[in-house]
C-alpha cells in the first residue's frame, strides 16, 4: 500500500518507479520555468556594455539597475509562499510568468531609459523572487521524499541552461536589433511557457491541502478524485500520477521509504521554531553568500570579460555559459553523491551540509585566483569553477529545508528562506560597481569585487558544514 510518512504526505514504496511520465514532465516544465527566470535575470549583463553608452550610465547606476531586481524579492517571497499553502501551483507559478512578460515587454519602447530600467526590474524582480522556492515545492509535489535534492537539482540545472543556451541567441538579437530586443522575446517566451502550464501542470500526489484548500486546487490537471479521500491525497492510480499501490517490501518500514529521515513531524509547528534550527538559517546564511557570487556574476561578469579581459561581445555571450555549464555539472554531481550517499546510509549533514561546503570552498579558492592567474585558459578556468561551484547548495539546502517542515508549511519556509538568501543579489550589483567606480583603476575596483565574493564563499562553506543538520533538528522539532 501507500502509505504515509507525515501528516498530508504521501510516499512510495522502495522498489516501485518514483517518477512516473507525468512527474518527469512535470519536472521539465518546471525546468524550463527556471529557464526562463534564469535568462531574465542573465539579460542585464549581456547588454550591459551597449545599454551603459546608449544611456551614458556610471558602473554604480548600472549596478543600482541589477540590484533593483532583488529588491522586492523578500516580499513578494514570502507572501506568495504563504499562498502557496493554501493555492494551487498551478494557478500561482503562470501568475508568476505573466508578471515577468508585463514587466519585460515596456522596455521595447525608446523612452524606457534609467527611470524606467529600475522601475521594469523591480516589476520582474517582483515576479521571480518567489519562482525557485515555488517551483521546488511543486516539484517535491511529484517525487518522494528522498528524490527531493534529485528534482530540485534538475530545476538548478534549468536556471544554467537558460544562460548556456540563451546567452548566445540573445546576443544575436542584440547585434541584430539593438538591446532592448531581448526583452521582449523574453517576455514573450514567458506568455508561451504561462499556456503551457495552465494546460498541462498543476499539483502532485503530494500535495498538502491546507484547510480551505479546494479539491480543484489540491488535484493536478486530468487526476480524478478517489471517493473517500482528502483533497491533497494521492489521485487515483489511473490518472497517471502514480503507479498502482503495493505493500512495502520485506524489511521496509511501513511509512518510509530507503533514505527517509526517522522523524515524523507534527502537522503544523511555530513558523519561529522552525527558522530557530540551525539547518534553517544555516542554509540562509551560506546561500546568501552564493546570491552575492551569482548576483555580482549575473551583472558584471559579461562586462569584466569585455572590457578587462579584452573579449569580443560575440566570444563573451559564448564565455558567459562556461560557469553555467560548470553549475549543471556541479548541481548534478552533488545531487547524485546526496542520493547516493542517503542510500548508504549517510547522515544528512554529511549529504546536505558537508558536501556544499566542500563545492563553497572550490568556488572561494577559484574567485580568489580568478583575478590573478592571467587571462587565457587560466583566467577561464578560474571563472568556471569559481561562479560554478556554489550553486551546488542551493538544491541540497532546500532539500535539507524541506526535512524540517511540515508538508503543510513547506512552500512558505522555503519561500521565506529564498527572501532573505536573495538579499546577496540586491546588494552586490550595487556594491561591485560602487567598488569599481571608487577603485584607483577599474582593475583594482573588478579585483576587489571578486576577492569579496571569494571571502563570503569561505564563510558561507563554514556555515554549511558546521549548521545543516536536519537529521538532529527535524528530531527535535518532532520531539516538541
Amino acid at each position: 500500500m501507500v502509505t504515509s510518512a507525515r501528516a498530508g504526505e504521501t510516499v512510495l514504496p522502495v522498489g516501485r518507479e518514483p517518477w512516473p511520465p507525468r512527474s518527469r514532465l512535470i519536472v521539465f516544465l518546471l525546468a524550463l520555468f527556471i529557464m526562463l527566470a534564469f535568462g531574465d535575470k542573465a539579460i542585464l549583463g549581456l547588454v550591459g556594455t551597449p545599454m551603459m553608452e546608449d544611456l551614458g550610465l556610471t558602473n554604480a547606476q548600472f549596478g543600482l539597475i541589477g540590484s533593483s531586481f532583488s529588491l522586492l524579492f523578500c516580499f513578494t517571497a514570502i507572501a506568495v509562499g504563504l499562498l502557496g499553502n493554501r493555492i494551487s501551483p498551478r494557478w500561482l507559478l503562470a501568475g508568476l510568468a505573466l508578471v515577468w512578460s508585463v514587466a519585460q515587454l515596456p522596455v521595447l519602447l525608446p523612452v524606457v531609459g534609467f527611470a524606467g530600467l529600475v522601475g521594469t526590474r523591480i516589476l520582474l524582480g517582483a515576479g521571480e523572487g518567489p519562482a525557485l522556492p515555488l517551483a521546488s515545492h511543486t516539484a517535491f509535489t511529484w517525487v518522494p521524499v528522498r528524490s527531493r535534492a534529485l528534482a530540485a537539482a534538475l530545476l538548478a540545472v534549468g536556471g544554467g541552461a537558460g544562460i548556456i543556451v540563451g546567452a548566445p541567441l540573445l546576443m544575436l538579437a542584440i547585434q541584430a536589433w539593438g538591446w532592448r530586443a531581448p526583452f521582449g522575446i523574453l517576455g514573450a517566451l514567458g506568455l508561451v511557457w504561462a499556456v503551457a502550464w495552465l494546460a498541462l501542470g498543476g499539483a502532485g500526489p503530494h500535495f498538502y491541502a491546507a484547510p480551505g484548500t479546494t479539491a480543484g486546487n489540491a488535484l493536478p490537471t486530468g487526476s480524478r478524485r478517489t471517493p473517500g479521500k482528502a483533497a491533497g491525497d494521492a489521485p487515483d492510480p489511473a490518472s497517471g500520477a502514480l503507479p498502482p499501490e503495493t505493500a512495502p517490501p520485506a524489511g521496509e518500514t511501513p511509512g518510509r521509504t530507503q533514505g527517509e529521515p526517522a522523524a515524523t513531524l507534527p502537522e503544523r509547528l511555530p513558523y519561529r521554531r522552525v527558522f530557530a534550527q540551525g539547518t534553517w538559517w544555516g542554509a540562509v546564511l551560506a546561500g546568501f553568500t552564493v546570491s552575492w557570487m551569482l548576483g555580482l556574476a549575473l551583472t558584471w561578469l559579461p562586462t569584466y570579460l569585455e572590457e578587462q579581459a579584452g573579449y569580443s561581445p560575440q566570444t563573451v555571450s559564448l564565455l558567459v555559459g562556461l560557469p553555467s555549464i560548470g553549475s549543471i555539472v556541479s548541481i548534478l554531481t552533488a545531487g547524485l553523491v546526496t542520493d547516493r550517499l542517503l542510500r548508504r546510509g549517510a547522515s544528512r549533514h554529511v549529504a546536505y551540509g558537508v558536501v556544499p561546503a566542500v563545492a563553497l570552498v572550490a568556488g572561494g579558492i577559484a574567485l580568489f585566483a580568478m583575478s590573478r592567474v592571467g587571462a587565457g585558459w587560466p583566467l577561464l578556468a578560474a571563472m568556471a569553477i569559481g561562479f560554478s561551484a556554489g550553486p551546488a547548495l542551493t538544491p541540497l539546502a532546500n532539500a535539507a529545508m524541506a526535512e524540517i517542515s511540515p508538508p503543510a508549511q513547506r512552500a512558505a519556509v522555503l519561500a521565506t528562506a529564498h527572501a532573505f538568501v536573495t538579499t546577496g543579489s540586491v546588494a552586490s550589483p550595487f556594491v561591485s560597481g560602487l567598488i569599481v567606480d571608487l577603485a584607483s583603476s577599474e582593475s583594482v575596483g573588478f579585483t576587489a569585487a571578486l576577492d569579496l565574493a571569494a571571502v563570503l564563499l569561505l564563510v558561507g562553506a563554514a556555515l554549511a558544514a558546521t549548521a545543516i543538520r536536519p537529521d538532529r533538528h527535524a528530531a527535535r522539532l518532532a520531539s516538541g
